[in-house]
């Protein structure tokens, strides 16, 4: 059992929360009340750090209360509570991440967003894994190749996407993520890909949509951007600072 004993307000309340968030069973004691024999884990805060002998302990800050009952679980869990992060790559990528078996939070971002939102994940987590599915290639690769720091597993991700019932649009990529972050892949620290001409038609296509001039970026740009290297605004920008130096070199002639 998880017990909190602290004299910290924040470090209490936050912990609390997020405990009854979870559904996890506590309790709270003073931290100079003896330890009930069924304790397994204590969280507390840094002024009392030192005061729980022999029982494994979390120090939790007041802002990290979602970090300490990580820890604290997958203490309770053992070797199988390892953090496992699962993405399913895409242009808005489902992200789940697994303490063991259990999915303890879940994200849909922005592919431009998601690998803050994976090194937010893996810093919070102890000896975290990250696993990535090997389809929407692009997207995967710009994955890889930005992650720093944290382990990384290529995943097939074939079959990873279950049948979705009455309700449950929009969860698959969701469960996509959940999927592949139980599958074992290979380690990988680089994914280099060669766009095909219809991948660079499709970002141009993209590009063309959020143009206000409903003008493309060229290839040299669009290979830019499936490399990683440009988001499709700040390609779309360079675009148009190139045509408006251009415009300006032929006025002055």
């Amino acid at each position: 059992m998880i017990v909190v004993a602290t004299t910290d307000f924040e470090v209490y309340h936050g912990v609390v929360n997020e405990l009854r968030d979870r559904g996890a069973t506590f309790t709270t004691v003073e931290p100079d009340d003896e330890l009930p024999e069924q304790t397994d884990v204590v969280i507390t805060d840094e002024d009392n750090a030192d005061a729980f002998e022999g029982v494994p302990t979390i120090v939790a800050a007041p802002n990290e209360s979602r970090r300490a009952v990580e820890q604290a679980l997958a203490a309770l869990r053992g070797e199988g509570g390892r953090t496992i992060i699962g993405v399913d790559p895409g242009r808005k990528p489902g992200i789940a991440v697994l303490a063991g078996e259990m999915i303890i939070a879940t994200f849909q971002v922005p592919i431009a967003d998601a690998v803050d939102v994976i090194t937010r994940e893996a810093a919070e987590a102890v000896d975290p894994l990250v696993r990535i599915g090997d389809g929407s290639r692009l997207q995967s690769a710009k994955l890889v190749n930005q992650l720093e720091g944290v382990r990384v597993e290529l995943v097939d991700e074939t079959g990873t996407t279950p049948y979705l019932g009455t309700g449950a649009r929009g969860a698959g990529d969701l469960l996509a993520a959940a999927n592949i972050a139980r599958l074992e892949g290979e380690p990988v620290e680089r994914r280099e890909i060669e766009p095909t001409a219809g991948e660079l038609q499709a970002i141009k296509d993209r590009s063309r949509e959020r143009s206000e001039t409903n003008r493309a970026i060229d290839d040299s740009l669009a290979e830019r951007v499936a490399a990683g290297e440009l988001r499709i605004d700040e390609a779309l920008a360079e675009h148009r600072d190139t045509d408006e130096s251009a415009t300006s070199d032929a006025d002055e002639e």
